[in-house]
This record gives structure tokens, C-alpha cells and sequence, in this order.
């Protein structure tokens, strides 16, 4: 396994805040949003989470790496963080079920990260100015003179505007068969979706498709779905103009539909609310999310730098026509939409990840309630 380094590294952020510490990873450059993430555990699943595209993730938990890496725990086929920053990397790997150290695996993926710098003072900073754009620079890259480093990080794209779903998604469908009493296919458009997602549809005896995020209304209409779900991804929903079309197609169809994460900002746009930037995001697995149908406060996992702009109380008329609609639930740190529910089509969302990789299991709940919907809509169609 791979000890510490001694090579140079530094961490840029695009207002000339400088942070200099040891390389981890593979050596180079690397440029991202800067945002930070409080779990203290689950860093694979965190890696390996494809909404983490473009962004360089800080692990606000100061000790990783100790239990290594494996081939079980992934949530996709890479690491997809544009960057790794951790305080103090483990020296050694004592996990029995570890394949590989944390470092050799971002090294085998080109991941280009830094240690041994305060990351308590980074993560108060992003808190007080707001995520943005940031580079670490390691190997011969350290020795990029201060000034050009700084040029290079603020030439790099805002992650505002950025339609990420093509990096991350599968480029042919992938099929996971039902698991238990089969209700019927299920159309699950991949815009970063986790295995773990997958494998609790499967559950809940969806035949699981997943599509390319280039999928068309009648691509999924060819597999004769009984529902359709929208996954996690990264990105500025308002950025995916086609899969809000989509989304309005699937909803005219009165299809039912799920979405989490990305899922959500985007049936927020289909139903016609607007979306907006998030000043550091949702990056943890110990948000409390009030769920409004039950009182409930469900400690939750998040992923997300953007919400929905929609009215918290009360029932709203969807400004694309598609009737009534109530915000379900609340982010009870600030007010954030967490979820949305149609009331005249079967049609709801949430902001976090219920599938818990990692996190906790208040959340699972949905799935179930998601197979109730469909099953719900199957019995109304045959009594018709």
C-alpha cells in the first residue's frame, strides 16, 4: 500500500486564496468547483457517485482512507470527482475487505488530489463566499509560477451552464431484471444514476432499463413502461433543456414518474418552476428533510449545488398546465424545496438520494411509495 508523500502540491480557488500541502493521487492539474462533504463515512460511494462530475471534492472528515477501497461498494464504474482533498490520508489500509489502497485507486483513475492541508479553514470559506471554481496543481504542475495557476483555475468553466449528463451516462441500455413479483419495465433515464438505485427499483419488481440521457419519448415508449424515473446527475438542470421535453412528454403520457436529485430540479422545470444556484450545495448524509405528508424528520442523504424555486406553502398551480402542486418536503437547515408532488398526475420527486449509499435508511420508504403509485395507476387503468 501507498505511504505518504512528500511531493508539493497546492490547492488555487479562483479569488487567489492559496493552500499548499503534499500530492495525493495521481500527479497533475486538475480544475473543478471546489464544494465539501460532511459524511464520515462512505467515501467510496461518494467517489464513485457520477454527480460528483466536475467538482473537487473536499472531505470535511479528517482522517481517510483506512478502510481502503473494494470491488463491492461502488456506485459506478469509475471515480468521477474532478479532484480529491483530504486532510489526513490513512498511512495504511486495515479494512479486511479492501482491494486496494484509496490512493491507488485515484491514481489507477487519473484523479489528482492533495493532503495534508487545513481543510477546516477551506470548508469555512467556501461557507462564507460560496463554492467556486479552484485547481490543484502536483508533480512538475506545483511549479507553475502563482500567477499562471491562478489565470488557469479562472479560465475554467463556471459550473452554472454546464449540461455534465453526456460524461456520465451509459451509452447503451442495461437491463436489471425484477426482483420478486414482477410489476412491469420501468424506464430509468441515466443522468449519473447509483447502482443502489438501480438495485432498490429491482426490488420493488421493476424489470429496470436504463437509458442513455440521449433517450427519446419514443425509445421509451417502445419498452411499454409502467413508469418512468429520472435519476441523480451533475449539472445545472437549466441546462438540460431536451430532458425537460422529455420529462413533458412522459407527463403527458400520464406516465407515472420518480426523480431524485437531478431527477427533482428537472420535474421542477417540466412542471414550470424555475431552478437556481445553491450558494455551497447539499454535500452529506446528515441533512433533516421534514416530510410533510407524514411530519416526519428523516435524516437524509444530499448530493446538490442547485434547488427548485417553487412556493413552500400551501398548493401552487403548475404554470405548465399541469395542475396542482405541493412542495412535500422542506430541508430544515434552510428552507431549501426537497421534494415536489403532483396532486392531478402521478408525478413526485425528492432532492436527496433514498437509496443511502452512503447514509442513512430513513429515506428508503420512497421506493415503496413510488411502486404503490404505479401499482395505484395499474389498478385505475383496468377497472377502466
Amino acid at each position: 500500500m501507498t505511504l505518504f508523500t512528500t511531493d508539493p502540491a497546492v490547492l488555487v480557488l479562483e479569488d487567489g486564496t492559496r493552500h499548499t500541502g503534499r500530492s495525493y493521487g495521481a500527479r497533475g492539474t486538475t480544475l473543478g468547483e471546489v464544494v465539501f462533504a460532511t459524511g464520515m463515512t462512505g467515501y467510496q460511494e461518494t467517489l464513485t457517485d457520477p454527480s460528483y462530475a466536475g467538482q473537487i471534492v473536499l472531505q470535511t472528515a479528517p482522517h481517510i482512507g483506512n478502510t481502503g477501497v473494494n470491488d463491492e461498494d461502488p456506485e459506478s464504474r469509475r471515480i468521477w470527482v474532478a479532484g480529491y482533498i483530504v486532510r489526513d490520508p490513512s498511512r495504511v489500509v486495515s479494512n479486511w475487505r479492501a482491494d486496494e489502497s484509496l490512493d491507488e485507486a485515484l491514481e489507477r483513475d487519473g484523479i489528482v488530489g492533495i493532503s495534508g492541508i487545513d481543510t477546516r479553514a477551506v470548508t469555512r470559506h467556501i461557507r462564507s463566499a460560496g463554492s467556486m471554481r479552484g485547481g490543484i496543481f502536483s508533480g512538475d504542475a506545483a511549479g507553475i509560477s502563482p500567477g499562471e495557476q491562478l489565470r488557469i483555475v479562472r479560465e475554467a468553466p463556471q459550473m452554472a451552464g454546464q449540461n455534465l449528463s453526456a460524461q456520465v451516462s451509459v451509452d447503451v441500455a442495461a437491463v436489471t431484471p425484477a426482483v420478486g413479483e414482477r410489476i412491469g419495465n420501468l424506464a430509468v433515464l441515466d443522468l449519473g444514476v447509483k447502482q443502489a438505485t438501480i438495485d432498490n427499483l429491482a426490488a420493488r419488481g421493476f424489470e429496470v432499463h436504463v437509458l442513455p440521457q440521449t433517450a427519446t419519448i419514443d425509445e421509451i415508449r417502445a419498452i411499454d413502461p409502467v413508469a418512468v424515473f429520472y435519476s441523480n446527475g451533475p449539472g445545472d438542470p437549466a441546462a438540460s433543456a431536451d430532458h425537460v421535453e422529455l420529462l413533458r412528454a412522459v407527463l403527458d403520457d400520464r406516465l407515472p414518474f420518480f426523480g431524485i436529485c437531478f431527477g427533482n430540479q428537472l420535474l421542477g422545470r417540466a412542471l414550470g418552476f424555475g431552478t437556481y444556484k445553491l450558494p455551497f450545495g447539499h454535500r452529506g448524509i446528515n441533512q433533516p428533510v421534514l416530510d410533510r405528508q407524514t411530519g416526519r424528520v428523516e435524516i437524509t442523504a444530499h448530493n446538490h449545488g442547485f434547488a427548485v424555486d417553487a412556493p413552500l406553502d400551501g398548493e401552487a398551480s403548475s404554470p405548465n398546465g399541469y395542475g396542482r402542486v405541493e412542495v412535500s418536503h422542506v430541508g430544515l437547515n434552510d428552507n431549501v424545496v426537497e421534494g415536489l408532488r403532483a396532486l392531478d398526475i402521478p408525478a413526485f420527486s425528492v432532492q436527496y438520494h433514498p437509496e443511502a449509499a452512503a447514509g442513512p435508511h430513513d429515506a428508503n420508504y420512497l421506493f415503496d411509495r413510488f411502486r404503490d403509485l404505479v401499482l395505484a395507476e395499474q389498478s385505475t387503468k383496468d377497472s377502466k
